[in-house]
């Protein structure tokens, strides 16, 4: 059965807007991530992106306010040697934005049906991954300037023991074949890759297995704070005592160096798809844990929580190797550059998604985050960073051939 395109429009309307519900009046023109754009462009950028592609180049649709949609139509790829310059003046008042977004609403809930069905879905899936992308900005911001939610400290587990478990060799399968429904220009085409038996940690690096390479002398991650000779974890609303047992949240380039400080590897693309998917019965799997999506609430993914938890939290995501968190707590960082798969063509209604950054400087991420949509989890979906990017909410977990 077809999904109600109204109904998950609706949704993931509802999680920018809490996300903008977080923030202080006087911070929407707050630049939280150097890197990133002002948090005003983002109040635009999403229903601008819904209005170009679905009304403007879908249905031909006439500009009702074209400044708008080229202001905010695409965002910047965030690079810290080529930072924006750009000052609160020279964005519009709130007020003009939220009402330039709610005439697109409007317009956008009319013309829906015409909508062609990948096209909707393409708007629908930018702004979950922008609802997770508002969330780490949002976190760079000083708590004052935010309005706070519940949140719950990470559970107090028993310690993990973190187990190398052993992936017989066999078929790898990465992306997806065309008749399969809606993916990313990326994602396709569905092909094999053949991979010989390696050892994966049973779960990602905690904080503090991380917290012994800082003692080496290693730089701390963006995520943690010091005070008065103490670690802590900056968490969404508050600083938290540093949560030995939860995922560490790093870059690509600093989970490179902790491997060889472990005379360890960062997973291949390929090697992460054998350990999540591969099962003992030789039938790969859709999910780490199955083949069918777990009852909402399990799991720390689709909105779940703001901080990471426990790498031993969620029993039931292992993997049928017994591989824990494959999916959620933090996208994976892996060894493999960010390319594109045989028989790639650009997606024709956005085709510098995936193509602008083939340029061998980002890196694939595989997972998912607490605030990763329940919608990304698919098998076949990629992310991608530059190496020495620390804000988004990624960890990693080592190898060996």
């Amino acid at each position: 059965m077809a999904e109600n395109l109204t109904k998950i429009l609706r949704d993931a309307r509802s999680q920018t807007d809490l996300l903008f519900s977080l923030v202080r009046p006087s911070a929407i023109y707050e630049r939280p991530v150097p890197e990133r754009h002002r948090l005003i462009f983002y109040l635009g950028h999403l229903e601008a992106f819904d209005w170009n592609h679905m009304a403007v180049w879908a249905l031909s649709e006439r500009r009702f306010c074209p400044g708008f949609d080229r202001l905010f139509e695409a965002g910047i790829d965030p690079d810290s040697a080529n930072l924006p310059t750009d000052s609160p003046k020279d964005w519009p008042s709130r007020e003009e934005v939220e009402s330039y977004n709610q005439q697109v609403r409007q317009r956008i809930d009319r013309l829906l049906p015409q909508v062609p069905r990948h096209i909707a879905l393409m708007a629908v899936e930018h702004r979950l991954m922008h609802a997770e992308t508002l969330a780490y900005l949002i976190q760079n911001l000083p708590f004052e300037q935010k309005r706070p939610q519940a949140s719950l400290d990470p559970k107090p587990l028993a310690e993990p023991v973190n187990t190398p478990v052993e992936i017989p060799g066999g078929l790898a399968t990465l992306g997806r074949d065309r008749e399969e429904g809606f993916g990313w220009d990326n994602e396709f085409d569905k092909h094999f890759v053949r991979m010989p038996q390696f050892c994966i940690d049973r779960y990602n690096v905690t904080n503090g297995d991380y917290l012994n390479f800082v003692k080496e002398g290693a730089k701390p991650p963006h995520f943690w704070a010091r005070r008065n000779g103490e670690w802590f974890l900056r968490g969404m609303f508050h600083l938290m005592p540093l949560p030995l047992h939860s995922s560490v949240y790093v870059t690509q380039q600093e989970a490179t160096d902790y491997a060889v400080w472990k005379n360890k590897q960062l997973p291949s693309e390929a090697q992460f798809h054998r350990a999540a998917y591969a099962s003992r019965d030789g039938v790969e799997r859709e999910y780490p844990w199955g083949d069918k999506p777990l009852p909402k609430g399990n799991g720390a993914f689709d909105f779940t929580g703001w901080d990471p938890v426990s790498v031993s939290a969620t029993p039931e995501c292992d993997s049928d190797y017994g591989v824990a968190q494959l999916i959620g707590n933090g996208w994976e960082w892996t060894s493999t550059v960010f390319q594109p798969f045989p028989g790639f063509r650009p997606e024709p209604n956005y085709a510098g998604y995936s193509e602008n950054f083939f340029d061998g400087h980002h890196y694939v991420m595989k997972g998912a985050s607490c605030r990763t949509a329940r919608r990304l989890l698919r098998r076949s979906f990629r992310n991608w960073f530059r190496p020495d990017y620390p804000h988004v909410y990624a960890t990693f977990r080592l190898v060996e051939s």
